[in-house]
Order: C-alpha cells, then sequence, then structure tokens
C-alpha cells in the first residue's frame, strides 16, 4: 500500500496509522489490516474500473444485512476511488475457529434471516455482483422466471461466449422453466446473501458471526443452503440448528443441484475450465 493512500486513509479516519499488513485469502481483491494505536481497520483495494461499484453494492449489502437485526456484518466506513480502481476501508473483526456452538448460533441466525420476507417480488433494488462478475437482480413476481432469467441464462451466455460452453451445451429457455416449475415448490421471496461459502462468514473472538462479501437479493432461502453444501466447511452443528427452524422441504436435494448450478456457472466463467465438467453434469442430467 503506497504513502500517498495510506495518507488519506489517515485523513479519513482521523488518526494515525501505524502498521499495514497484508491479508492472504482474497480472490478478486487485494487486502490490509490497517493498524493505529488505538484501532485496527479492513481494507481492500481492486484496480478494476468496475470497483468502485462493486465496492458500493458490497457496501449496500452489508448495511441491508445490518438492518436485519438477524446477523452481523462489519461496518463500512468508506468507499473511494483509487488510482484506476477503488478501495473500501470497514471494520476489522478479529476472528477465531469456530466451535460447534459458534456454528448453531450461526445456523439460527442464517434461518432467522431467510424468514424476513420485506418483498413480494424475487430480485433487487439495484443490480450487485457475483465475485467480480455482473449479478441481474431485475425484479420477477415469478421465482421460476427470475431463476432462469436472471441467474442460469445469463451465465450460461457468457460462458458460451468465452468458449468454455458450446452452444448445444445451453438448453432451451422453455425446457429450463418447465424443469424448474416442477421442481420448485411455491417460494416466498427471502433475503439472501447470495454468496455463502465458507470464506464468506466469520466467527469473532466474542462468538459471533459476521457475513461478509454479500450479493443480495431476495430469493428462495435453498439458494443460500446449496452453496454452503457446494464447498463444504459448515459442519452438521450449523445444518442442525437451521433446520429447527426452517426444516426441508420434499425435492431440496433436486433443487440443490440447479441451485449450485448457478455458482459452478460464476466459477466457469471466473476461473476457466476446470468447472466445465459439473456444469455439463447437472445440465445433462435435468435439462
Amino acid at each position: 500500500m503506497d504513502k500517498e493512500l495510506i495518507a488519506y486513509l489517515n485523513y479519513l479516519l482521523c488518526t494515525k496509522i501505524e502498521r499495514v499488513s497484508p491479508i492472504s485469502g482474497g480472490d478478486i481483491s487485494r487486502a490490509y489490516l490497517l493498524e493505529s494505536t488505538t484501532e485496527k481497520f479492513f481494507c481492500k483495494i481492486n484496480g478494476q474500473n468496475k470497483a468502485l461499484a462493486m465496492f458500493h453494492a458490497e457496501k449496500k449489502g452489508l448495511q441491508e444485512l445490518l438492518k436485519t437485526n438477524t446477523i452481523a456484518a462489519p461496518r463500512s466506513f468508506q468507499v473511494a476511488a483509487y488510482e484506476a480502481g477503488a478501495f473500501f476501508l470497514m471494520e476489522y473483526v478479529e476472528t477465531k475457529r469456530p466451535c460447534l456452538e459458534d456454528m448453531s448460533v450461526f445456523g439460527r441466525q442464517l434461518a432467522q434471516l431467510h424468514q424476513l420476507s420485506n418483498s413480494q417480488t424475487f430480485g433487487w433494488e439495484e443490480d450487485n455482483f457475483i465475485g467480480s462478475l455482473n449479478q441481474s437482480n431485475r425484479r420477477h413476481v415469478d421465482w421460476t422466471s427470475f431463476y432462469v432469467q436472471e441467474r442460469l441464462l445469463p451465465q450460461l451466455y457468457l460462458a458460451f461466449e468465452k468458449g468454455l460452453l458450446a452452444k448445444t451445451d445451453i438448453p432451451p429457455g422453455e425446457k429450463m422453466d418447465t424443469v424448474c416449475n416442477n421442481l420448485f415448490p411455491k417460494v416466498k421471496p427471502s433475503l439472501l446473501h447470495g454468496d455463502l461459502w465458507s470464506g464468506n462468514f466469520l466467527i469473532s473472538k466474542d462468538g459471533v458471526s459476521f457475513l461478509i462479501d454479500p450479493a443480495i437479493y431476495y430469493g428462495h432461502h435453498e439458494v443460500d443452503i446449496a452453496m454452503t453444501r457446494l464447498f463444504g466447511g459448515f459442519g452438521d452443528s450449523f445444518y442442525k440448528a437451521y433446520r429447527e427452524i426452517i426444516p426441508p422441504e420434499p425435492g431440496e436435494e433436486e433443487r440443490k443441484d440447479i441451485y449450485q448450478l448457478y455458482y459452478l456457472l460464476v466459477h466457469l466463467n471466473l476461473f476457466g475450465a476446470s468447472y466445465a465438467a459439473p456444469v455439463k453434469r447437472i445440465l445433462s442430467t435435468y435439462f
């Protein structure tokens, strides 16, 4: 991190940053721990042209999660342009390795978040991002229509444009509508984190669950659960606590595959052909 940015952050924070330490783990942005004599802050820097829009969307998502009073999220301090990209300054959360009780609390709080239904439609008031990819949140009154039109088809078309899928790999929209209508129950819109893998939650030293890097919208609560199961890292105590509040519905295993398809397509478009095989397996199985 260069001296000019540190000086600007000193001005914003009305403090003197004494130490800057890189933090590993981010796929998209560079991350730093900033320490003054009395406080710690977290700063992300991204050099992409869309970074300012990405960070503004992330900030809005974090603030929306905080407003629910169901689960914690880091406080956001500043998003601003920096060189060709942008930076995002927020609260630093001291973390620990979660214990079983921590994960139980997290599971209950996520279920409480999913019980919130302050929208009559699926989507969100504005588009945002999944990783660095655009995520359309155009509102729909029908869940199947939203999921096919705003989630699956845009990623399928992008994979085709990148040469990662053939045109014959992409099912007709009508076929996707039919399959999803048959698999999806009557869905009540829930506020979702939208990208809930194990790297996007934290347990603080005090045992408080924090959500980070959201891609929020109103959708089917099973989408977040499907993502937790894609790469693992949540454990039985998390699911047991969640299921005590929101029990599983018939057909969830099949819907899990359809919901994981979106995230596999995102990974295909972000990270390349190693994700093509699981994408094609789900497409051929269901469509």
